[in-house]
């Protein structure tokens, strides 16, 4: 069941899947956690995520953006061919996304697309049958990108949305 929306935010609902691609973006997204689930099958790729969903531009005489976020579980279903890696050297660092790219498969090993989580400082290529993105809780307005760990419920990969 996919009841959760927040009017507010601009959050229509609260679960997407890899058919919703085009209307997602995941820039500046910060992860803050990754976990590769052994199935008997092929594994998954769980995210954990603090999912922008909308930047506020500044009111006068407020200068700076606020934004609508919400933490997310990023699930990459069927996962194969995973290569990447991490290059910060500063361990204060966050992992941010820049972009995550869909490309179609063009190998003739299978149909599933090539995805690519290209971050800042850290970098995932790999294959996934699609993926589904679970907002966990309703987005709050804040000041800056990042919820605090109390705000957020700590890392989670919990696959279950708000509403």
């Amino acid at each position: 069941m996919n009841s959760g929306s927040h009017q507010e935010s601009g959050l229509a609902k609260s679960v997407w899947s890899d058919a919703d691609f085009e209307e997602l973006g995941w820039h500046d997204a910060t992860v803050h956690g990754l976990y590769l689930q052994q199935t008997d099958v092929l594994p998954r790729l769980l995210l954990d995520l603090d999912y922008i969903v909308r930047r506020v531009h500044p009111v006068k005489p407020a200068k700076t953006f606020s934004f609508w976020v919400a933490p997310a579980t990023l699930v990459f279903e069927e996962v194969g061919d995973l290569e990447g890696g991490l290059g910060f050297k500063d361990m204060h660092t966050e992992l941010e996304i820049a972009d995550l790219h869909r490309t179609a498969a063009d190998d003739g090993k299978q149909d599933w697309p090539h995805w690519h989580v290209e971050g800042h400082a850290f970098d995932l290529k790999f294959r996934a049958s699609g993926f589904r993105q679970y907002f966990r809780s309703a987005p709050r307005l804040a000041p800056g990108p990042v919820l605090s760990a109390a705000e957020r419920g700590g890392c989670c990969f919990t696959e279950a949305a708000f509403g």
